[in-house]
């Protein structure tokens, strides 16, 4: 076996405390340096424009912020640089977000704060509902700038001077409830000491949120599906007591239920809808029940259909093959026409109630936007 000397082991020892210095916690993907010159960087907006460093070469201090549509905490702060953007649009500063993410490496289940992934086009429909005042750019198919400018989490707040140093990298601010009054300002606070012509006091700080998902992370979604196929799947038999129940609902748990058949076109088309929203819910406080419209002579016909779905949520079947006792129980607004969608809160107040094909994407921002689920912490 072949000997190191010792100055050797020396040099390997001072090139691995080097390379540690400037790693990032996961490894890969280390964080650009305060004093570093801001990489360039070429990418589409939400607003159908491209966007380059250049772009905002007029701004006197240029303010980069990772961000996404998913992580509660980034939801937890886009009022906050929406108001950030008012605050210090006319005053020489250019605020400018970037969504950092791999879409295909965000499993279902990490999704329980949110009615929207980070795909471009999620992005674009979340800008509108926001009113976003800031560009807002995708990385998500190379994640090359977000490697060059290694941000740990979502957001990450990148603060430029004129000749495009890096002055701050950190948070924006320590409280991350918009409901709580923040102890530290960081981001302002390094904008007006620049705007005064000063260095920030605080160049750096950690920061709270989202992991990035960069795209070696994709087999996640793989591996997801590989434990969902293996949950069981079953049905049992309701009545109509048991119905009412359900939709009195004594738990602490938003409810959803779903009416459906096997011989209803729209409602198997629709289904796996709801095993998406089961899966990004389930760890809130949501479940979904599913009640099969099917004669109860058919009851293996709908477990097998339930089972091809991945199904694993409460499921029943009607005990009878009085349809009519079926709608009464579940609602007496109900004209009887499938599928038929309920959102019922803890103690029974039904918050939406739909007959036919449901609107997935409104569904899940009223999921996900009610008292008892939320969008952050």
């Amino acid at each position: 076996m072949m000997k190191l000397s010792y100055l050797s082991v020396v040099f390997l020892l001072l090139v691995g405390a080097v390379m540690s210095a400037f790693r990032s916690p996961d490894g890969d993907h280390p964080t650009l340096a305060i004093g570093a010159a801001a990489p360039a960087f070429n990418l589409p907006g939400v607003d159908g424009k491209a966007y380059t460093l250049n772009s905002f070469k007029n701004a006197s201090v240029l303010v980069i912020i990772f961000t996404c549509n998913h992580c509660p905490t980034a939801q937890a702060y886009e009022d906050r640089i929406i108001q950030l953007t008012k605050d210090y649009s006319t005053k020489g500063v250019a605020v400018v977000a970037i969504m950092p993410n791999d879409p295909n490496a965000i499993s279902l289940d990490e999704l329980g704060y949110t009615d929207m992934s980070d795909s471009f086009a999620e992005m674009k429909k979340r800008a509108a509902d926001k009113h976003y005042n800031f560009p807002y750019l995708y990385d998500g198919a190379t994640q090359a700038v977000t490697k060059a400018y290694g941000p740990i989490a979502t957001p990450h707040v990148f603060i430029f001077d004129k000749a495009r140093k890096l002055c701050f990298s950190g948070r924006i601010d320590d409280v991350e409830k918009p409901s709580k009054t923040p102890n530290t300002q960081d981001t302002r606070n390094a904008i007006n000491q620049l705007l005064n012509n000063k260095m920030p006091d605080v160049s750096t700080t950690k920061v709270f949120g989202c992991s990035i998902k960069w795209a070696e992370k994709e087999n996640w979604q793989q591996r997801a599906k590989d434990e969902w196929a293996k949950e069981p799947v079953k049905i049992d038999t309701i009545g109509v007591a048991g119905i009412k129940e359900l939709i009195s609902n004594k738990t602490d748990k938003l409810r959803l239920i779903n009416v459906w058949a096997t011989w209803c076109g729209p409602c198997t088309t629709e289904f796996p809808e709801f095993i998406t929203m089961n899966r990004m819910y389930r760890k809130r406080d949501f479940e979904l029940i599913t009640i099969s419209a099917d004669d109860p002579a058919k009851m293996n016909k709908a477990l097998k259909f339930l089972q091809q779905s991945q199904a694993s949520a409460t499921n029943f079947i009607f005990n009878k093959d009085d349809k009519y006792k079926l709608i009464e129980a579940i609602d007496p607004k109900w004209q009887g026409a499938l599928p038929y969608t309920m959102l019922v809160e803890p103690n029974g107040k039904i918050v939406y109630a739909k007959e036919g094909i449901i609107d997935p994407a409104a569904l899940k921002k009223l999921i996900v936007d009610n008292q008892y689920i939320g969008r952050y912490y």
